[in-house]
């Protein structure tokens, strides 16, 4: 025993708890011992085999333990076998499991030789038992791990648990190896420290592996030492899910950046392995160039695709088509897909470039120009309905139609009128080329009211409504549907302070616009026109009494 404790102080309480511990563990493993047997017969209805260990006595095996996977028996009746015997006694209990790990051990051991002490092991908690807990490494060799020497919290359960303890002693008798948790930290803090600053100091590219990944990183052991290579230092593509690049247990190519002395934490990067594929975009490409890309991710607000260096484009959604009534960008494009972009943005102090799909292909409103021209007829359908009109689309561009273009009564709606996807014909009424809108009209088709008008009445009849608005410059009488203004200079002999709403005024046309869509009438025009209507009539009175008198003389 004077080898396998020989760095503990014998005077400490933490030996003292140790030796307890380890102690009892001991007793227990003296009881068994590794022997070769045969299998003297077995009972499958029963689930066991008996095997004898030597002169008369036999021990009961679970069949448990010489089954594959598949449940076939790996022996049979007088096959050899090894086997650990645990208890004493005429039936002792051996295990063939408990032999296969026992070998491990003693060969693990020999392994390490007298140069075992503060050899850190890595491995799972697989049971517990009254002493401590159990730790089987990747290769199947057990530890043991005192309780006093874990830095676990008894109260909590740690089976499954992945940790590294160092060895602190070894017993090649029983095959046991001892490790300590409390050991670990001070002897990998210190070796932490001062194989952190080498790997800073060196430069140099190694080759780690990963041992857990996490929202912020992936924490990967390179030379005896965990770092973090969190999610900025992945790629050069700027932050990303550090899941989309790493599993447990991936190899992977990092360089050291820094060593975190508050946090003891060496920072770890895995785009400092690679030239900055920014030095090749500022030389190679410029803001213009078509290039082709591979879609790589697609979400709700547009689409990152790869340039092929580690680089990443965004293609915004409001770039991949002329017609804005994209929905989702999965509506058009698919991860995977290859296509052409054009360069619209090249930051390489922020590290952005950004793309454009719809840019690579003709614009629609230039193509709609180039096609039509105002006062062509084109038909379309019902986009968009708003309190103020509807938006139809021509094919690639959306005109307006406007409440007051779209009918000549002026309490209409087109979203009273109108659904989406309905199919009208209109006119092209504006183009503005500079602000890219297109104006439409759609009653065009029908008779204005004023043409109505002119059908039933000619300048210099005499019309009669109710005034139904009154502005500085006149008032409007209603007639057949029409507001007709009358001018404040048209209205003598009328007073215009003493007119009110719903009156009614006569009066006479003096003017049809048919293009401006305008009625006037005069008062002082009617006015004018029944005294020259009087004045014939008097005058025709007159001749005919004169010449009745003449007549009656002769």
């Amino acid at each position: 025993m004077s080898k396998k404790l020989e760095f503990l102080d014998n005077e400490s309480k933490e030996f003292q708890e140790y030796m307890k511990e380890y102690m009892h563990t001991e007793e227990i493993e003296q009881k068994g011992a590794l022997k070769e047997g045969v299998v003297v017969s077995i009972n499958e209805s029963e689930g066991y085999a008996m095997v004898s260990v030597g002169g008369k006595t036999e021990g009961r095996l679970a069949l448990s333990e010489i089954k594959d996977s598949e449940g076939r028996l790996l022996f049979e009746v007088n096959n050899p076998i090894q086997v650990y015997v645990s208890q004493k006694g005429e039936k002792p209990s051996v295990s063939y499991k408990r032999a296969l790990s026992f070998i491990k051990n003693q060969e693990k051991i020999q392994a390490l030789g007298e140069d075992y002490k503060d050899k850190i092991i890595e491995g799972k908690i697989t049971r517990e038992n009254k002493g401590g807990y159990i730790i089987t490494d990747a290769e199947g060799v057990e530890y043991f791990l005192s309780k006093s020497q874990s830095s676990l919290k008894r109260e909590s359960k740690h089976c499954g648990k992945h940790i590294k303890a160092c060895i602190i002693a070894i017993n090649p008798e029983n095959g046991s190896i001892s490790v300590s948790r409390k050991r670990f930290f001070d002897v990998y803090s210190k070796y932490q420290h001062e194989q952190s600053q080498k790997l800073v100091e060196s430069g140099a590219i190694y080759t780690g592996i990963v041992k857990s990944v996490t929202s912020f990183g992936a924490f990967v052991e390179v030379e005896g030492v965990e770092g973090l290579v969190h999610y900025t230092e992945i790629t050069h593509r700027g932050s990303t899910n550090p899941a989309k690049y790493f599993k447990e247990g991936d190899a992977v190519q990092v360089r050291a950046l820094s060593y975190d002395e508050k946090k003891r934490r060496l920072l770890l990067s895995v785009k400092a392995t690679i030239e900055n594929p920014w030095n090749e975009i500022q030389t190679k490409l410029k803001v213009g160039y078509a290039i082709k890309v591979v879609v790589s991710n697609i979400e709700s607000y547009g689409v990152f695709v790869d340039i092929g260096n580690d680089i990443e484009g965004f293609l915004h959604i409001s770039e991949i088509s002329w017609n804005k009534d994209v929905k989702h960008p999965q509506d058009y494009l698919s991860l995977n897909q290859e296509i052409d972009v054009k360069i619209i943005e090249i930051d390489s102090k922020n590290r952005r470039l950004r793309v454009s799909l719809k840019q690579l292909s003709d614009k629609p409103f230039n193509e709609f120009v180039s096609k039509y021209r105002v006062g062509d007829l084109v038909e379309g359908k019902v986009a968009t309905l708003t309190d103020f009109g509807a938006f139809i689309n021509l094919g690639g561009v959306d005109g307006l139609l406007h409440n007051k273009d779209a009918f000549w009564e002026q309490d209409k709606k087109c979203k009273e009128h109108f659904k989406i996807g309905d199919v009208i014909q209109t006119k092209i009424l504006r183009i503005n080329k500079e602000e890219e809108k297109i104006s439409l009209e759609m009653k065009f088709a029908q008779p204005s009211p004023v043409e109505k008008f002119s059908q039933k009445y000619r300048v210099g009849d005499v019309i009669e409504g109710k005034v139904v608005g009154m502005k500085d410059f006149g008032i409007f009488v209603s007639v057949d549907h029409i507001d007709v203004l009358i001018k404040t200079e048209d209205l003598y002999p009328l007073k215009k302070e003493e007119i009110k709403m719903g009156d009614s005024v006569a009066g006479v046309v003096v003017a049809i616009e048919k293009n401006h869509h305008r009625v006037r009438a005069s008062v002082s025009r009617l006015e004018r026109k029944k005294e020259q209507e009087q004045l014939h009539a008097f005058n025709t009175n007159t001749k005919m009494t004169l010449g009745d008198k003449l007549v009656g003389k002769l």
